[in-house]
């Protein structure tokens, strides 16, 4: 067994599986997280700069995101950037504070995150799949220039194919939890 191909799969479908879970955790589900709104960027001095580094951010309750600047003057950015992002609420200002009040899923809405969860799921599946070739090409190169023995060479790729099976498997785990809380009211 080639340990360097084997972490080298292993690198990258965690890669694939942590970037899936980065984005699930961007899925609105009617409850506020800090998680939808840290990749934000707002126009600070003119610079795009991540809100959570101008601002501290709270959750008072389980429908509302305060956002507190510590820069009074970039209230007005802080605004337009959230209007700007694909969030669907309308910030509310009193000059130091914005509050984002998230409105309960309507039960269509909740359909179309599941959908859009289920997308997610699929092309991290293509991706890990590619992976898997990719790796397999590298080990049938390997076979050819006699650094493996065709023996060998089928191991190895069964190796590669429990592994890959293993991580769609907990992609799939982590899209049924989710699945689970976009549907729960």
């Amino acid at each position: 067994m080639n340990r360097e191909v084997m972490g080298e799969l292993e690198e990258k479908l965690k890669k694939s599986l942590t970037t899936l879970k980065k984005d699930f955790s961007k899925l609105r589900t009617g409850v506020a997280s800090v998680s939808l709104i840290e990749d934000i960027k707002v126009d600070y001095y003119n610079q795009p700069t991540p809100l959570n580094q101008v601002a501290s951010i709270g959750v008072p309750d389980s429908r509302t995101i305060t956002i507190q600047p510590w820069d009074n003057s970039i209230i007005g950015e802080l605004e337009k950037a959230i209007q700007k992002s694909d969030l669907g609420v309308n910030p509310m200002s009193d000059g130091k504070i914005i509050r984002l009040s998230f409105p309960k899923l309507t039960e269509e809405r909740r359909k179309e995150l599941t959908k859009l969860g289920n997308k997610m799921l699929e092309s991290t599946r293509v991706a890990m799949r590619n992976v898997r070739r990719d790796i397999n090409e590298k080990l049938k190169k390997m076979e050819k220039d006699k650094q493996l023995s065709q023996d060998e060479l089928h191991k190895d790729q069964d190796e590669v194919q429990k592994l890959t099976d293993r991580y769609i498997e907990m992609a799939e785990k982590a899209y049924s939890e989710k699945e689970k809380e976009i549907l729960s009211i």
